[in-house]
Parts: structure tokens; sequence; C-alpha cells
């Protein structure tokens, strides 16, 4: 059996050890290629966010990791900004305590409200080539969707997409934006999404990939 760095071989009692060592010598390519496949598959499903939010933390955003810098506040709530690094302001009253889940929070509110604006972007730069007006926009915590079309044209978008690089969330609004004047995913569907993107295949391709990492979410 192979598993992540630990090959293991179950032989009967009486098989004398040497071959063992002859059957592992036989199956050493194979074991080879079988431990790097499963070295590759467990990159692909590692958690993007830093166990502890704290300062020097790495902080994925839009495809790439920024660093975290905690600055000490007088505010009252912890108040996040992002230019070239994300920047807490923690108010003095938590800088003495453990304040790393509080950190994490006011992050996911930030991503929130960024991945808003962002969607909204998107929506007004391809909405109006084929009339796909949305009714409303969305931004949800969704477990194992990336966004969805309503029956009265409203749009849903899972946040974790702000953590993709720009043009997978984008791939995802074009998606729901096309379900609006076909509810299936016919070649006519697919047509129609590749009139706005034609490269859509590999951002669709990205997010299946690296699909789980992002659901484990921040």
């Amino acid at each position: 059996m192979v598993t992540l760095g630990k090959v293991e071989v179950v032989a009967p009692l009486r098989v004398a050890e040497h071959k063992v060592h002859q059957f592992v010598q036989t199956k050493q390519q194979w074991i080879i290629q079988t431990l790097a496949k499963i070295e590759a598959n467990s990159q692909q499903h590692k958690k993007l966010a830093p166990a502890v939010y704290g300062h020097g933390s790495e902080i994925p955003y839009q495809g790439a990791s920024y660093k975290l810098a905690v600055r000490p506040s007088k505010l009252k709530r912890i108040k996040i900004e992002f230019s070239h690094e994300f920047i807490a302001h923690v108010p003095d009253t938590l800088m003495t305590k453990e304040h790393s889940e509080d950190i994490k929070e006011a992050l996911i509110r930030w991503m929130k409200k960024a991945s808003k604006g962002q969607v909204e972007q998107f929506v007004r730069q391809h909405a109006e080539k084929k009339q796909l007006f949305p009714q409303t926009i969305k931004i949800k915590t969704q477990k194992s969707r990336w966004g969805s079309c309503g029956i009265h044209n409203d749009i849903n978008i899972n946040w974790l997409l702000i953590i993709a690089p720009p043009e997978v969330l984008e791939y995802v609004v074009v998606h729901e934006l096309c379900h609006i004047k076909i509810r299936n995913h016919s070649a006519h569907f697919w047509a129609l999404v590749a009139e706005h993107l034609p490269d859509y295949q590999s951002r669709r391709h990205w997010l299946k990939k690296h699909g789980s990492s992002l659901m484990m979410g921040l």
C-alpha cells in the first residue's frame, strides 16, 4: 500500500524477507510514480489559509499570497487595509489577548466586501453584450457551490472566489450570467460563455484543480 511518504508491504509470515525486497524492486518505478501522484494531489488540496492570523502570516488573495501586518490602534474594532500587504489595525484592548480569530473574522468581512465590488465590476463588463442583466447580485458563503442563478435572475456568488485569481472569479460570474439566457449546460450555453471568455476552459480547469483548497476557506 502506498500513501503519502510511506510504502507498506503486506506478506505472509512464511515468505522470506529477500523475496519481499525483490518484489519491491520489481515495483520500484510504479511506487515512485504513485508517490509523486499522491504528493501532487496533496498539494492541490492543501489549505491556502494560515493556521494562525498574526504578524507575518501569509494571507491568500486573488491568486497570490500577501503578508499580514498587525498594528495597535485606538479604534474600537479591527480595521483591515490592503496595499501590497494586509494591515490589521487591532484595538489596544485586543493586543494583550489572543486575537487571531478576531483578525480572521475581520478579514472575512473585508473579503466579502471586496468580492462584491469585483463581482459588480465583472457584471458591468459583460452584462450589456448579450443583455444578461441580473435582478440582484448577492455574495454568499457556500460549502458546495461557486455560484447560482435563480429563476428570477438573481445571481449568487461564493465570496471565497476572491481568493482565486481574478480571471477565475470572472469565469464564474460570466457562467451565471449566461444562465439568465440558457438554463442548462448545453453546447449553446458553452458557446455563449465562449463569446464572453474564449479561454473559459482554462479558467474552469483551474477551479476544478484548486477548488477543494478554496472551499477550505480562511
